[in-house]
């Protein structure tokens, strides 16, 4: 193992930072939802998500009736901080309090700057949601913590651009979602998928077209108790389940439908970036393949600017 591969992606044992990352999680629903409510919809549900920036998750540039305004979880600092065009800024502490607490500053603070921004108060896509403004239960935070996993997703992040780079065709930013909690770039076949059945409006929307997606997930449902990439195609093809993927370490999850690959795994490989190439690579190349993509149309080749 080369000497950096402890330094270049930090350890993220979730049964040490479970608890903070639950509390996060609940946060960054809140912010997310304030952008939702604000911005002009765009294809696949692009204008909800979150950025990695320098500095941690930001927002970017969020539009409303006085100008624009941008929130920032800042992890240097441990402020969210919410900024306006005209010059005006509100800071809240990133500390141990209760979701319930952060939700009521959060409102407060951008009705004190003369935003109103109505969302829908309970958060999306977890077991038993509560309400953001009776949520007393998650209220554990420890700085240091959510620090290290944006120093992940800083790291995770680059290595998606890089290979977000290499097609040419519709593709996605790398955003992070904050519904499941995970960062994910998906490209396009530029082909209409069918419609799946019993889709909700959201599964509709974001799948209307043939995908190949990847991404990076914390982990913490159906057995997963650890920090995961993962990659996967929709519709899937046939075959694409029983792929020959790199590094050989990767497997199919049946009952997620997707490959996935142990964050620990790459974090201790001689070279993680290479090797979390391969598996993007390998796990697209495969499902392309398979389902039969214009390839020749949609991919950058090698050496090509």
């Amino acid at each position: 193992m080369s000497s950096s591969a402890n330094t270049t992606l930090p350890p993220l044992p979730l049964d040490e930072w479970r608890a903070t990352r639950d509390t996060l999680h609940m946060w960054t629903q809140i912010v997310g939802k304030i952008r939702m409510a604000l911005s002009p919809p765009v294809n696949h549900w692009w204008h909800v998500t979150l950025y990695v920036s320098p500095r941690g998750l930001t927002t970017r540039t969020i539009p409303w009736p006085g100008g624009c305004f941008e929130i920032r979880f800042d992890f240097h600092e441990q402020q969210l901080v919410i900024e306006t065009s005209d010059g005006a800024a509100r800071g809240l502490p990133l500390a141990p309090r209760t979701v319930a607490d952060f939700y009521g500053d959060v409102m407060g603070a951008l009705g004190s700057l003369g935003i109103e921004a109505k969302i829908r108060p309970v958060p999306d896509e977890v077991p038993e949601p509560i309400p953001f403004a009776e949520d007393c239960v998650h209220c554990f935070y420890d700085g240091e913590q959510a620090a290290r996993f944006w120093r992940s997703l800083l790291w995770v992040d680059s290595v998606f651009e890089e290979f977000r780079g290499r097609f040419i065709g519709k593709c996605s930013p790398v955003h992070f979602f904050w519904g499941a909690f995970d960062l994910a770039v998906t490209r396009f076949s530029g082909r209409r998928a069918p419609e799946r059945p019993g889709a909700d409006a959201i599964q509709r929307e974001g799948y209307s077209h043939e995908v190949s997606s990847a991404g990076f997930w914390t982990g913490g449902a159906s057995g997963v108790e650890e920090a995961v990439f993962y990659s996967y195609m929709a519709p899937e093809p046939e075959g694409f389940r029983e792929a020959k993927v790199s590094p050989g370490t990767a497997f199919y999850h049946k009952e997620f439908g997707e490959f996935l690959l142990r964050y620990e795994d790459v974090r201790q490989a001689d070279s993680p970036r290479e090797t979390l190439l391969a598996f993007l690579e390998s796990t697209y190349d495969a499902g392309a393949g398979l389902a039969k993509w214009d390839r020749a149309a949609l991919e950058r080749k090698a050496g090509e600017k």
